[in-house]
């Protein structure tokens, strides 16, 4: 057999493969609970969002099992259980060159936080009329959406993307339609599930009018501050405590 290309995994699915395995070894009964994500963090030596990561891909594989209020149990002992569901996925971009399904949530909003307030500041320096119209457009989509208590998430992209247009630079345009790609895989809309909801919605609007005030204002200094603090805030809601 000729050898293969070796490919890095991400850190998540290192873990991921590491619980299946001692699933399926039985150190992790069916049945049982997993040890708190906090100590299952500790004893891998990584973060604690990775972990989270970790468990909201087995969880989509069908591994296991998150019974909110309770903990998180063990479904299925093979080792090759739901590889095909999330694996598949991996590194399969679109023709497109469209993003990996399966990067991981947390690590995205992190890197939007990187990228967006800088976005944001040219944004303010460069948007012409019909720019600064389409994010106001699309903030009030948000806002009729979580009025209905919809999870407004396509006004939301539509706010982002609106921003990353009116900087006038299309890699970076190009950078953040690959980040909210990556945001319509399954592991994105499970972690959602768990930590999106009416009141979330309402903060995060909120956190979106600061942000487009800013651009009308032509204060680039104030426009990345607020993306900023709404991109912060953001992965500090997928990061809190399981509902």
């Amino acid at each position: 057999m000729p050898l293969q290309t070796v490919e890095p995994q991400r850190l998540y699915r290192q873990i991921a493969d590491q619980l299946r395995s001692l699933v399926a070894a039985g150190e992790f009964e069916v049945g049982h609970r997993l040890p708190a994500e906090r100590d299952l963090a500790v004893q891998l030596g990584v973060s604690r969002p990775s972990v989270r990561e970790a468990l909201i891909a087995l969880e989509v594989e069908g591994v296991i099992e998150v019974r909110t209020g309770s903990g998180i149990y063990v479904r299925a002992v093979s080792a090759d259980a739901g590889k095909g569901r999330a694996g598949h996925l991996a590194d399969t971009p679109h023709a497109d060159d469209a993003a990996p399904l399966d990067w991981g949530p947390l690590e995205v909003i992190h890197a939007r936080g990187l990228i967006e307030p800088d976005t944001a500041a040219l944004a303010a320096q460069r948007a012409t009329r019909a720019d600064v119209m389409a994010i106001a457009a699309s903030l009030r989509h948000m806002q009729q959406q979580a009025r209905r208590g919809e999870v407004p998430r396509e006004g939301d992209e539509a706010f982002h993307l609106a921003i990353a247009r009116a900087s006038g630079n299309g890699v970076l345009l190009d950078t953040l339609q690959r980040y909210w790609h990556a945001r319509h895989g399954p592991l994105f809309e499970r972690l959602g599930d768990y930590f999106e909801g009416p009141e979330s919605w309402q903060i995060a609007v909120a956190e979106h009018e600061a942000v487009l005030a800013a651009i009308k204002a032509r204060d680039p200094r104030q426009a990345r501050q607020a993306m900023q603090r709404h991109m912060r805030l953001a992965l500090r809601r997928y990061s809190a405590n399981w509902r």
